[in-house]
């Protein structure tokens, strides 16, 4: 799993000005929010900065975060202790979950912000998705969200430069993905991302970290879950758009 440790920092310029917001981020899952009980017990176990971690414990849900990255814990900890939320943050990746929780726990697991493509392979996959399979009590729900890695192979290596300054704590920058696609779907990609900042004299300064990613197709993903006992429930696939959610149930 890669770890984000570089860009924690600058991670609010890879966020989307609606999903900003804790609040935000939250409301963008409605619709699946609307499938837990009162007081749900929920774990985000790729939270990033944490902002979905936040707002969900905003709606009065008992919630965990956690991140393969000491960095990004430590700002969900950070944002947490500044907007007065109760959020349990713990360093683990997703091998690690069962040395801190036990099964049958929660009632969902979020895996969000286009993290799966991280674990290594096929096989690091289904670990990974067996996991967080083991977190859920019965009839618990994962929901999932991840790029249409379908596309971003057909598009090759490229070099992709934002179009547009973006702003963030009154500081602008500049996001450039640099995608190095490898000959297979099975072998190790890369992908380096750069958020380029421009401070108030106009001064360039860069900060950027190369990430390993091991895409999947759709139907890959969705023959895994079922692997480890999960039904998938609803699915936004759609080969032209640029990202999708599934969410499955534990069976």
């Amino acid at each position: 799993m890669s770890g984000y440790n570089g860009l924690a920092e600058v991670y609010e310029w890879l966020i989307s000005d609606a999903k900003l917001a804790p609040a935000g981020f939250a409301s963008s899952f409605d619709d699946v929010l609307g499938l837990l009980p009162s007081n749900a017990r929920v774990i985000d176990c790729s939270c990033g900065t944490g902002q979905l971690a936040v707002g969900l414990a905003g709606l009065g849900m008992r919630v965990v975060a956690t991140d393969a990255s000491e960095a990004m814990v430590r700002r969900t900890a950070e944002l947490s202790e500044e907007l007065g939320a109760s959020v349990r943050t713990v360093r683990a990746n997703w091998h690690e979950l069962s040395d801190h929780f036990d099964d049958d726990t929660f009632d969902m697991v979020f895996c969000v912000g286009n993290s799966l493509h991280h674990a290594e392979g096929a096989r690091g996959r289904v670990a990974a998705l067996k996991s967080m399979s083991r977190l859920l009590r019965r009839g618990g729900h994962l929901v999932l969200t991840s790029r249409t890695w379908e596309l971003v192979r057909a598009r090759g290596s490229r070099l992709d430069i934002g179009d547009r300054l973006v702003r963030r704590n009154g500081r602008d920058a500049v996001v450039v993905y640099r995608w190095d696609i490898a000959p297979n779907w099975e072998d190790e990609h890369h992908i380096e991302i750069a958020i380029a900042q421009v401070d108030t004299t106009g001064s360039v300064l860069v900060r950027s970290e190369l990430l390993s990613s091991w895409p999947y197709r759709h139907e890959e993903l969705e023959a895994e879950l079922r692997r480890v006992g999960l039904r998938t429930e609803m699915s936004t696939f759609n080969l032209e758009a640029e990202n999708y959610m599934v969410v499955a149930s534990k069976v």
